[in-house]
């Protein structure tokens, strides 16, 4: 069983090819990293690819499977670069994109932007229609105002339409005829209807997430059409899968359906490979950091399993509540900032910003010397000594050391009086303490204690920020796995098929409940049902089940994890015990007077993996080095704890076995990341090859 993986990031394309060693020639993974091509990310894959074959020795008709992780739509969006998307919408409700939620993410700030919409407001048409909350049919839908609508958004040079009417989620029956008009007159414009893409109440939210997905539609459909075309063109027979935010495969034809599905396509894979890493260690409650070329991205990992938001925010501003486009599907946890290895460094007001402008793969870093002029973090941790100038990226990469040097100094030392060293340094010390804020949102301000977390340290640049990260907020140890740099490639190959389906209905929880919910989950069963058998394969999926509730008069639920099972005349009190459990671990209280209501239901249907690999388990093939004999490379290296550069010993992490172990200061070089020990911390190589670190506790805050 041979499997490929390849996740499509800002600045570098990452992939992970797997023989499983059924046929007798042994586990085997090779891993590539290569520069992107946002111009055209197919030609980066299929280049990689050839590569990749080439370096496995085998052909494209010997692959079994292609998993992928992609960045294509969350680039549309955040570039604004989707498709020109016109909407249909309930007579007087044209503005519910542009109101939003009102209410203002940062209070004192008299200069705040609220977020965008990705539909202007001349391209919203308006339909004569009314549904009630029930479902109830309150004005019938005017056939002729939405032929209006759907001419004046033609002519608006709309490419894909976008229907979100009022209620919908109780009763699609008004958008579906719309569908089916446009159809009539417009065939050539892609659908997205509000009550399929996310058939659950709030108006502002659902109309977002159907806009959303109308406006990457025809993007990620070109774009998996060129793929799929390209792959076949190669020689491979089989299908392709696609990572989506919530950690599980689907076929490209759900994903073109359904874009938005795979927004965080990438991050998704990287916090699974992290869970993954973790459990195979002992050590279930894990933070995931993950930091590139262009982003750096935080998750969580608990009790084992990756934690699932039903919501999340496109493009926030400094990690508030608000600041971003809501999209309304299950995602794992996330928080995403600009601070990746190409993040720009600035002389900003007196001081040094970071970031969220990037160099990308194209021009690059100033050290790339492909025409990049602004310094960046990259720039900064070359300079710092962190990263070897003539094995980057596998030696694949020459670094200029000195071009990074005199860009620092023209950028930020000069203009800030500050040496070389230290402007550098202050480059690589703001980027962390970015990073450190996102670090205290994802742990300590949604209830975890960072002391009882371990944090799994992946992505090119990661390793080399993790240890100083860690110690800021008090993580106790990090863990480096084999294979971090292409973390999100390896993480896909233990991902598995996987439907997520959801429903608005609002009942009162009591002790009679059973029949009402089994009634709900029967109906999205039988939505699940229909994309599972795109999947293929035939077998059982296995059911999770989980409701948002809320004490009756709150504005906003908790998740609640339902139990699985028949669904009998007990399960509403099954229900209600198990949100007593939830809301009582979150907010540290009952309220047992209150009634307990419940708003949205979720159902996933996730099939069975039997050829999924973690890292914990890959068999890397990379020919060790040959240490014997010489004396140890020794590189200066800029630890202000020790008094600025200090000589510091090089370590080749093919080199080292099982139960070594590294006191700091020291740097752990492998071909596609770079590991910095900090002093006074030590680390060690555990039984399956993955790098410990022990943060010192004296140096913990």
């Amino acid at each position: 069983m041979i499997r490929v993986a390849f996740d499509i990031g800002g600045t570098f394309t990452d992939f992970v090819l797997h023989d499983d060693g059924d046929d007798g020639g042994g586990d085997q993974t090779h891993v590539l990293k290569i520069p992107s091509t946002p111009h055209d990310p197919g030609v980066a894959v299929m280049s990689g690819l050839e590569r990749l074959l080439g370096q496995a020795g085998i052909g494209g008709g010997a692959i079994d499977s292609v998993l992928h992780a992609t960045t294509v739509a969350t680039n549309a969006v955040l570039e604004r670069k989707g498709a020109a998307t016109g909407l249909i919408t309930t007579q007087g409700f044209r503005d519910v994109l542009i109101i939003g939620r009102q209410k203002r993410y940062e209070t004192y700030d008299l200069y705040i932007d609220k977020p965008e919409p990705l539909v202007p407001r001349r391209h919203i048409a308006e339909v004569v229609e009314r549904m009630d909350h029930d479902g109830g049919v309150v004005t019938p839908l005017d056939l002729a105002s939405v032929d209006q609508a759907i001419d004046t958004l033609r002519a608006g040079g709309a490419e894909t339409i976008a229907v979100a009417l009022l209620h919908s989620y109780a009763n699609p029956a008004h958008e579906q005829a719309i569908q089916a008009r446009i159809r009539e007159r417009a065939p050539e414009l892609p659908v997205s209807l509000s009550s399929d893409v996310s058939p659950k109440f709030r108006e502002y939210e659902r109309t977002n997430t159907a806009v959303a997905n109308a406006y990457v539609k025809p993007i990620v459909e070109r774009y998996m059409v060129q793929l799929e075309a390209a792959l076949k063109e190669q020689g491979y027979r089989h299908e392709l899968f696609v990572m989506q935010s919530s950690g599980g495969l689907v076929t490209p034809a759900i994903a073109k359906a359904y874009p938005i599905r795979i927004i965080e396509s990438g991050p998704a894979a990287g916090v699974l490979m992290g869970g993954i890493v973790g459990t195979a260690m002992g050590r279930d409650h894990v933070i995931t950091f993950d930091m590139g070329g262009t982003t750096a991205k935080l998750g969580a990992v608990d009790g084992g399993t990756p934690a699932i938001m039903p919501t999340f925010e496109i493009g926030h501003v400094r990690y508030k509540k608000g600041s971003g486009l809501p999209v309304n599907i299950p995602a794992v946890e996330l928080l995403e900032i600009g601070a990746g290895g190409g993040s720009i460094a600035r002389a900003d007001m007196g001081m040094i910003a970071v970031g969220p402008e990037s160099a990308g793969a194209d021009p690059g870093p100033v050290c790339y010397g492909q025409g990049g002029a602004l310094p960046t973090i990259t720039d900064a941790n070359l300079v710092l000594g962190y990263i070897n100038p003539d094995t980057f990226n596998g030696g694949a990469m020459t670094l200029d050391q000195d071009a990074a040097a005199q860009a620092i100094k023209k950028y930020i030392g000069e203009p800030l009086d500050l040496s070389v060293g230290d402007a550098a340094w202050g480059i690589h010390l703001v980027a962390t303490m970015n990073m450190e804020n996102a670090l205290r949102v994802v742990s300590v301000e949604r209830g975890r204690d960072p002391r009882r977390y371990a944090m799994v340290a992946f992505g090119g640049a990661g390793p080399m920020h993790a240890a100083r990260l860690a110690r800021a907020v008090g993580i106790p140890t990090v863990i480096v796995p084999l294979g971090a740099g292409v973390g999100s490639a390896v993480g896909l190959l233990q991902a598995a098929p996987r439907i997520d389906v959801s429903i608005t209905r609002v009942m009162l929880l009591d002790g009679d409940a059973g029949a009402a919910i089994a009634e709900i989950y029967a109906e999205l069963e039988a939505r699940a049902r229909l994309e599972l058998d795109q999947l293929g394969g035939g077998q059982a999926p296995q059911w999770r089940r989980q409701g948002y509730m809320r004490y009756a008069g709150q504005g906003f639920e908790v998740q609640v994890d339902l139990p699985g099972g028949p669904i009998g005349d007990d399960f509403g009190a099954q229900a209600i015990a198990a949100f007593n459990e939830a809301y009582l671990q979150k907010h540290k209280f009952l309220d047992p007077e209150a009634r307990i209501e419940a708003v949205d239901w979720s159902l996933a249907a996730i099939l069975r993996n039997d050829r999924g690999h973690g890292s914990a388990n890959l068999a890397f093939s990379r020919n060790a080095p040959d240490t014997t004999g010489g004396p140890p490379e020794i590189r200066d290296a800029w630890f202000p704890e020790a008094g600025g550069y200090v000589p510091t010993r090089i370590v080749e992490r093919r080199a080292l076995s099982q139960g070594m172990t590294i006191s700091g200061p020291a740097i752990v070089e492998e071909p596609d990341s770079t590991i910095v020990i900090l002093p006074g911390d030590t680390a060690r190589i555990s039984d399956v090859g993955h790098l410990i670190i022990e943060i010192s506790p004296e140096a913990a805050p």
